[in-house]
């Protein structure tokens, strides 16, 4: 969860040179967000607070496996309570999302809370929410990881990070984004028959700025994986297969090369009926010189810029005037640590 990790090193329970105990987490500088400061409980009164990561998974050929985390953050504070549970939430989904029990960073922690022994009398949480949901940059996946750690810090579990990655991929349904979203910067993330989820951190090479192009609609990963294929053809099962290998290269060594490792034939475009505004994004995008892809699921779409990002910009700009198309710009940065827990 830190720049402590090496690139390509696997990250066992025993070795976690960040796992501090609970509480001595302190976060860098606050992000700014369109929906202001985050709700801060007064210290003390038992309340934990725990920022997580955006993240896109795929990212093109990496289908399934590899992930980046992005500055982009949502902030949950808890505290045990007498009874219930008690959701409150501002910026994205607020007025829309369960303030329940139902709600997903709540179901997290008392799935948690068992896992660790038993649950609490009562929960009270107060989110913060600037992550844009079912927009393919791992909004469920956050919530999943703030549920893990937020039960693990209540209950003063020093939580391995390899054990809340295999926790929070069952509870996902895979490991593509939990693993970015816990570790910080790029994982290869994959499901070993017997251990469950597992995960390498990649250190991003310096420079890279990815920007993401967020529109309107909303999609759901369930409706756009029911796209794909049973089976490919076996040449662009190979083609991807290079590409990928070629894409770990050019996020850590040689980001000039991100436009030709970046090149899907495995799922995106089956994944057009769904979102073809965003599909024709990504073909603008890259006729234009940009490595773009569709971020996880879809629909938001992922430039990928570096060198002169400043070129980069204006090149994402001058597609966005001429498509039309209503995707709003989120230039971001790559988040190196990963989530994060203070009391």
């Amino acid at each position: 969860m830190s720049d402590a990790h090496q690139p390509g090193q696997q990250v066992p329970d025993q070795q976690l040179p960040d796992q501090r105990p609970p509480g001595r987490h302190r976060p860098e500088q606050e992000p700014p967000g369109e929906h202001g400061p985050a709700q801060e409980p007064a210290a003390g009164d038992g309340w934990v607070r725990v920022r997580v990561p955006a993240t896109s998974a795929n990212l093109g050929p990496g289908f399934d496996a590899l992930g980046l985390s992005l500055a982009r953050y949502d902030e949950v504070a808890a505290r045990i309570s007498d009874d219930g549970v008690r959701v409150t939430a501002t910026g994205e989904g607020a007025g829309a999302v369960p303030t329940d029990g139902s709600h997903l960073v709540a179901a997290t922690a008392l799935a948690t809370f068992d896992r660790l022994g038993g649950r609490p009398p009562g929960l009270e949480l107060r989110c913060t929410n600037r992550i844009p949901h079912a927009r393919g940059l791992g909004s469920s996946s956050a919530a999943i990881v703030a549920g893990v750690l937020l039960a693990a810090a209540l209950t003063g579990t020093d939580l391995p990070t390899a054990t809340a990655l295999r926790w929070a991929a069952a509870a996902e349904g895979h490991p593509d984004n939990v693993a970015p979203c816990l570790y910080g910067g790029a994982t290869i993330a994959w499901t070993d028959p017997v251990d469950g989820a597992r995960a390498v951190r990649l250190e991003p090479v310096a420079g890279l700025q990815p920007v993401a192009l967020v529109p309107a609609v909303q999609g759901r990963t369930a409706q756009a994986r029911a796209l794909l294929p049973a089976q490919v053809p076996h040449a662009d099962a190979a083609a991807t297969a290079g590409r990928a290998a070629l894409l770990v290269h050019a996020l850590t060594v040689a980001p000039e090369l991100l436009l030709a490792a970046t090149e899907d034939r495995l799922h995106q475009r089956y994944r057009e009926p769904a979102m073809p505004a965003s599909l024709a994004l990504v073909d603008s995008l890259r006729t234009a010189g940009v490595p773009a892809v569709l971020s996880g699921a879809g629909p938001t779409v992922l430039a990928l810029l570096s060198g002169d990002v400043t070129a980069g910009q204006r090149r994402v700009g001058e597609v966005l005037a001429e498509a039309g198309a209503g995707f709003v710009t989120l230039p971001l940065a790559v988040d190196a640590a990963g989530a994060r827990v203070c009391s």
